[in-house]
């Protein structure tokens, strides 16, 4: 048995996100402080957000609407025009926000291209995923992109046959637990955790401790050799 494919998150794997996202947080809160305490904007718009992923999904797009339904609800629709104004610019400065790879990134990437077939697997506005992708100067490194509505087990599990030899002969690396590791086990493959210093707190869940499958990893430039010693473990128990 062997791993001929390599799925990848985008968002917080490849690149930074979820710093952007509490930096823009931070800046609607200051805009409501006056009046309603930040904890209680904080607490409301995560509802929102959870009520609107089912409608409308993932991206900067949607977590603009979310603020300004916050900013409505919270002020039972007296919030002035000039913090609706200031909503929309935060989530256009998000949206034309540069892109560059994490530390370690490319290097990885370059390295694991040349012995697995690796395949973008993210969530997220397609749009901007797409010209994110494009301005991270990673696009040619991978054979295929899936931009999904969400990552389930039968999510993996078609990404894994179309564009590899299966599940059980593909690895999915990824910062969330929830969304990037535990569905990909479910599905059969391998999964490996490098965790970023934030996360959303949709995506978080217990860690599969004790998987023969699961990896957890400090950085991403740890990938190849990890693959590697679990070829040869895999090997040496046949």
């Amino acid at each position: 048995m062997t791993i001929t494919t390599i799925g990848l998150d985008a968002d917080d794997t490849l690149w930074h996100n979820e710093t952007l996202f509490r930096l823009t947080q931070d800046r609607f809160f200051s805009l409501l402080a006056d009046q309603v305490e930040p904890g209680v904007t904080a607490a409301r718009l995560a509802e929102v957000e959870q009520r609107n992923l089912r409608l409308y999904g993932y991206g900067v797009k949607v977590f603009t609407l979310s603020m300004i339904e916050t900013a409505m609800e919270l002020t039972a629709g007296r919030v002035d025009t000039s913090v609706i104004r200031e909503i929309l610019a935060a989530g256009r400065d998000m949206l034309a926000e540069p892109v560059e790879p994490l530390p370690g990134v490319e290097a990885t990437l370059a390295r694991l291209s040349e012995t697995h077939r690796l395949v973008l697997i993210t969530k997220g506005d397609l749009l901007h995923q797409e010209e994110k992708l494009a301005a991270s100067g990673l696009g040619d490194l991978f054979v295929a992109v899936e931009i999904v509505s969400e990552k389930r087990a039968e999510t993996y599990a078609r990404v894994f046959d179309r564009h590899g030899t299966g599940a059980d002969q593909a690895l999915m690396c990824g910062n969330s637990m929830r969304s990037d590791i535990l569905p990909a086990l479910e599905a059969g493959a391998w999964a490996a955790h490098v965790p970023y210093p934030l996360t959303w707190a949709h995506e978080e869940a217990e860690a599969p401790v004790g998987h023969p499958r699961f990896g957890e990893l400090a950085n991403i430039s740890q990938l190849p050799d990890w693959i590697s010693r679990q070829m040869t473990s895999q090997k040496d128990s046949a």
